[in-house]
């Protein structure tokens, strides 16, 4: 069975990172190839034992006709001889403006919008919705450095997604923003914080000392408890329907205490139970 990944997103979002991985894992990278080809190619390398990895990399100038993309698409999966994922790298615009300023790189819509590349964002943000939409995952890569970024897609393309659930964890602080690609976000303000005792101010939920603070409330013991059980049932049922990955996002205020320690102990406990578990403190350097 071939593995076939369409790798796609918006501008900035860092596929050509991706694509690079990819290639080091033992992909067979084929960059903006057109929407229509896409099916040609396949049947070209159908019977070729060396092509079973393969990545196929599409911008908004390959998906700007989503109908034939779509088409595509469906042709491969319902072929039983190809497993297939569609990953999208998204991001937040404030943060694409960033990164074209920084390279000063040119958008494919720049000229269309008078050189506007925000204008340009929005526009491809719009193209691509239902490319989003229907994407096997999602990855927001505005808070991720580029090994983050590989950590992720290492979860994704070197597990068996459809036997095993991809669980990542992510702690944030809710003054830095939402992970915008968590399928459940739990905020934990509700629980004592250690940054109020002078002891642990500077300290991260990794401290020992501040996850025996947070978990010597019972209503931290407690919480802790209803959510595993609640995830402990909800894992099999997306698995049944054919979902293979869920981003649980736990959230405090500055997110260096109470939400390190309750992503630390999510991945600890589902790691006893699922091989694909990853965690990630987005905000734990933050102040």
């Amino acid at each position: 069975m071939k593995d076939i990944v369409l790798l796609t997103g918006m501008s900035g979002a860092g596929k050509s990172t991706a694509m690079s991985f990819m290639e080091d894992i033992g992909y067979y990278c084929i960059d903006n190839m057109p929407t229509e080809l896409i099916s040609t190619f396949i049947q070209l390398i159908e019977k070729s034992e060396a092509y079973n990895k393969i990545a196929i990399v599409a911008d908004v100038r390959t998906l700007g006709v989503y109908d034939a993309f779509h088409s595509a698409v469906q042709k491969l999966i319902d072929n039983d001889n190809y497993m297939v994922k569609t990953i999208f790298l998204d991001i937040k615009t404030h943060v694409a403006l960033k990164r074209y300023k920084l390279t000063r790189r040119k958008h494919p819509f720049a000229d269309k919008f008078n050189g506007s590349t925000e204008k340009a964002l929005e526009y491809e943000r719009e193209v691509l919705a239902p490319v989003l939409q229907n994407a096997d995952f999602v990855i927001d890569t505005s808070d991720l450095t580029s090994n983050q970024l590989r950590t992720r897609l290492t979860q994704i393309l070197l597990g068996d997604e459809r036997e095993i659930m991809n669980i990542h964890v992510v702690s944030f602080g809710f003054k830095h923003g939402i992970p915008t690609d968590a399928d459940f976000v739990l905020d934990v303000r509700c629980l004592p914080n250690p940054y109020w005792i002078e002891s642990m101010r500077d300290k991260t939920g990794l401290d020992k000392e501040v996850k025996d603070y947070v978990f010597s409330f019972d209503e931290s013991v407690t919480l802790l408890n209803k959510l595993k059980d609640l995830l402990d049932y909800l894992n099999p049922l997306y698995i049944r329907e054919g979902k293979s990955q869920i981003v649980i996002a736990i959230g405090c205020t500055g997110g260096n205490h109470r939400s390190v320690v309750f992503a630390e102990a999510l991945k600890e406990y589902f790691s006893k139970r699922w091989d694909n578990v990853s965690v990630n403190h987005r905000d734990i350097d933050k102040k």
